[in-house]
């Protein structure tokens, strides 16, 4: 099995095709379980073969899905390209308004599924064993930072989310009794709190003009 890279996204309209719920519900689906057909993925998403097909194509035109081997017609069975994918850096230059637009439209509906997830984590979790309940969480802070330390901060958290992520597409790395698990994290400046002037650029005591 090639290993699969995670794709970069740096255009708007690349991420506009995928910011829609049903489609990145697709994607997780086969990131998950593997190449699925339309009316697989269909039964898993209380949706219709027919509409799982046609974005199963928009997806495909946008190069996050394609083909897999057998099948034909809505029984051909579909696979990602990519496993997983990011957008919103400034890698390659500064950002253009229309992909800036884009990419918050794409964060809002992939932060508004993982807080879907956290809630229902929390009205399941009388159901849970004791060590689940115990090491399902959620941490909250507001620290002050340089802008290196909060993007070292960052990138600490995104190598701890991205550790086992290998784990997707062979599972026999997943240790007995692992389960799929949602991390999430950010950090991010706040606004309106606090005085928003860097500390090296505050006006001395006794300097007013």
């Amino acid at each position: 099995m090639d290993k699969l890279s995670q794709r970069r996204i740096t255009d708007a309209r690349t991420l506009r095709a995928v910011a829609h719920p049903l489609r990145i519900s697709i994607v997780e689906q086969l990131t998950v379980h593997g190449p699925m057909t339309a009316t697989e993925l269909g039964d898993r998403l209380d949706e219709s073969p027919a509409n799982c097909s046609w974005h199963l194509r928009k997806l495909a035109e946008y190069g996050f899905v394609e083909e897999a081997a057998g099948g034909t017609g809505r029984q051909r069975p579909w696979q990602i390209t990519h496993l997983g994918m990011s957008w919103g850096d400034e890698e390659d230059g500064p950002i253009a308004l229309d992909v800036q637009l884009a990419g918050r439209a794409m964060t809002e509906v992939v932060v508004g599924r993982e807080l879907d997830r956290l809630l229902e984590s929390q009205v399941r979790a009388p159901e849970e064993p004791a060590e689940w309940r115990k090491a399902a969480t959620a941490s909250q802070s507001m620290v002050w930072l340089t802008a290196e330390e909060l993007e070292a901060a960052n990138l600490a958290v995104r190598e701890v989310l991205m550790k086992h992520f290998d784990r997707h597409q062979d599972p026999a790395l997943r240790p007995a009794g692992s389960r799929l698990c949602a991390l999430v994290g950010w950090g991010v400046p706040t606004y309106g709190l606090a005085d928003e002037t860097p500390a090296d650029e505050a006006i001395p005591a006794g300097e007013e003009g």
